[in-house]
């Protein structure tokens, strides 16, 4: 079931939200907690049932090792981690990896693994828990509780990753079933923000994006090259940042708070500034749960350089089972290191120039993300240098026949789809990430005018509700 579609919105999230308070108002805190697994539950096999039981035995597999590591000592509590996390890891890359690697190694397939949605996430999020049981930063809890915490319906396909902890607080807090107009607004308010950023602008540059990456060009020149390049840039914020957003007022609508997981990104100074605000939970559970294991920073500069390569490197991996997205991970390995290198030798630069720096960097990682296969990225890549020339559409002949003179040629471009107000959109859309606030400073500032944006986000959900005819999955369901 997707948040962008009419049956969540008609059906699911009324009957979710009625039951709750329904049962909160009676004061059954714990049929409300059931009713809420269970339509968490419901959420999830709404997609394909075949894959419940699998989520059902995850949960019910890392529930009972945490117990296990809560209540034993030495090694034996050791060893019931290692196993927890190896089991984890051993389903994650069965049904993530073992086709990539199969097909790489052997030339075949694993008789057609599908992936089950959402299984990178609620992989992380209870490999996470282990690890916090066994470091003491988790208490014991209830069966119902902690398959809350792992499906709890706004983050379970995508995110944000959780930490069991705070999560647990709010379960056992009685001040999360009382009604709470206000969250509710907010909620409201965030979540419409959300599904705007996904339906009204990442689904209307997807075509602009697949014009480009999905088309087999070999020459694709400069302007469209850039064109596609920024799209994607573009469709994928507001894609998974709207995701967020809506997640996070979905929880806000039942009293739960939950990580934000973005805070304008592409305004970064640098590569570390960027993975401080994009993706926010998933850069903590590297730095906790890989980097920081590897060593960090503890055994000099070059080891630190070492772990940052590396814990990329499985960050890439994690999104994808493709040599893009290694690719991918590498890049941003060696951005942090020459970021960290440039550091230690106390070197600075304009702060505008750093920014617009950072922001070149992450552009040219994307386009080897997106694109299907690397010789494509590199063509997209050599196209944005200028290599394959620039080329306006033909119609332009005429008035812009002067431009001839200094290499530009006019013709037919094919896949490229672009059309003037196409650029016209790409250019807003990059001033607004990259000047203006985003969804949670908005938000901070609702909390002292409430209504300041009410009647622009009825106007706002009215558009979206007569947008969702063609329902389209979220980028970072296929991670």
């Amino acid at each position: 079931m997707l948040f962008n579609s009419y049956v969540f919105l008609l059906a699911y999230l009324p009957l979710v939200l009625g039951g709750f308070f329904c049962f909160s108002r009676l004061h059954l805190v714990k049929a409300a907690q059931i009713w809420l697994l269970v339509s968490s539950l419901f959420f999830y096999g709404y997609w394909d049932i075949r894959f419940l039981p699998l989520l059902a035995g995850s949960i019910l597999f890392n529930y009972y090792c945490g117990l296990k590591i809560l209540t034993l000592s030495g090694a034996s509590r050791k060893g019931v981690l290692l196993v927890g996390i190896v089991l984890d890891l051993g389903l994650l890359f069965y049904f993530k990896y073992s086709n990539f690697f199969l097909s790489t190694l052997l030339g075949q397939s694993a008789f057609g693994v599908i992936l089950p949605l959402g299984i990178s996430f609620f992989t992380f999020t209870q490999i996470a828990f282990l690890v916090d049981a066994f470091q003491g930063k988790t208490e014991r809890s209830g069966l119902i509780s902690y398959g809350l915490f792992v499906t709890i319906f706004p983050h379970l396909i995508a995110g944000p990753i959780l930490h069991h902890s705070p999560m647990l607080q709010q379960f056992d807090s009685l001040r999360m079933y009382v009604l709470s107009w206000k969250n509710i607004y907010l909620g409201i308010v965030l979540f419409i923000l959300g599904i705007s950023k996904k339906v009204l602008l990442a689904d209307n540059l997807a075509p602009l994006v697949k014009s480009i990456f999905d088309e087999p060009n070999a020459s694709i020149p400069f302007l469209q090259a850039w064109m596609g390049a920024l799209a994607y840039t573009l469709q994928l914020y507001f894609d998974f940042s709207g995701y967020s957003d809506m997640a996070v007022g979905l929880g806000l609508m039942v009293n739960l708070k939950l990580p934000i997981n973005f805070n304008s990104p592409y305004q970064a100074d640098s590569i570390i500034d960027f993975w401080r605000r994009w993706h926010i939970t998933l850069s903590t559970f590297l730095r906790d749960y890989l980097y920081i294991p590897l060593g960090g920073s503890r055994n000099g500069k070059l080891a630190r350089y070492r772990n940052l390569f590396i814990t990329m490197l499985l960050g890439g991996l994690w999104h994808g089972a493709g040599w893009t997205f290694v690719l991918w991970g590498v890049c941003h390995g060696c951005f942090l290191m020459i970021n960290h290198l440039w550091r230690d030798l106390k070197l600075s630069m304009p702060h505008w120039f750093a920014k617009a720096f950072t922001l070149l960097a992450v552009i040219v990682a994307w386009v080897i993300f997106r694109a299907p296969t690397v010789d494509q990225a590199m063509h997209i890549i050599q196209g944005m240098m200028g290599f394959h020339g620039l080329v306006l559409p033909e119609k332009y002949a005429s008035s812009l026949l002067f431009l001839q003179g200094i290499g530009v040629q006019f013709g037919h471009i094919s896949g490229s789809i672009f059309r003037l107000v196409d650029i016209g959109l790409i250019a807003i859309l990059s001033i607004v990430v990259l000047f203006f606030p985003n969804s949670n400073e908005w938000i901070e500032k609702l909390k002292s005018r409430p209504l300041v944006l009410a009647a622009p986000c009825a106007l706002l959900f009215f558009f979206v509700f007569l947008n969702l005819e063609e329902v389209s999955e979220f980028l970072y369901y296929q991670f």
